[in-house]
């Protein structure tokens, strides 16, 4: 296979991880332990207020690696079309959390925990550095944040076109 196409933009890449963002309902959570055993998994999240927000149960593994831990990496796309993010965690529970995060959530995934059992948790995700490439052309510029801020300031709209994966251009 033969790469052809000019890698994007930085500005193209995050106008490109922002609609994924709006778009995808999973992402890839890791996290460990205290002895740094990894868990990653799958969940839905919503992109709301800069932040990633994600639910699981407290009981579950994930859920209390978030709490406990503090922090995570989150992963979408395939080994082609990479998005990481690092971020802080910070938990609410059922009873705190805001409102309109819990309801943009219902509204993207169809799912309202808040009617579910009393032993999920909402997860605010605040990324703290973000990296987006289309295999090894893009490696060299992938970092898009870091520290909290973005690197990357104005977004580009339009089709990524054929240098990316499909789908991947924001919604007008």
């Amino acid at each position: 296979m033969e790469i052809t196409e000019p890698p994007r933009t930085p500005e193209r890449r995050k106008a490109d991880l922002l609609g994924r963002l709006e778009r995808e309902t999973d992402i890839w959570v890791a996290t460990a332990d205290a002895d740094g055993v990894p868990c990653p998994v799958p969940l839905w999240f919503v992109w709301h207020d800069e932040a990633v927000w994600l639910c699981t149960r407290l009981t579950h593994p994930t859920g209390r690696n978030l709490r406990d831990g503090g922090r995570a990496r989150l992963a979408l796309g395939d080994t082609r079309d990479v998005v990481l993010v690092d971020g802080e965690v910070r938990t609410h529970p059922m009873r705190e959390v805001p409102s309109a995060a819990a309801e943009a959530f219902r509204v993207k995934t169809g799912w309202d925990p808040r009617e579910d059992h009393a032993a999920y948790a909402f997860f605010q995700v605040r990324p703290r550095a973000v990296q987006a490439w289309c295999e090894v052309r893009e490696l060299p510029r992938r970092h898009l944040m870091r520290e909290g801020v973005w690197a990357v300031w104005t977004p580009v709209s339009g089709p990524c076109g054929a240098h990316c994966r499909a789908g991947s251009a924001p919604r007008p």
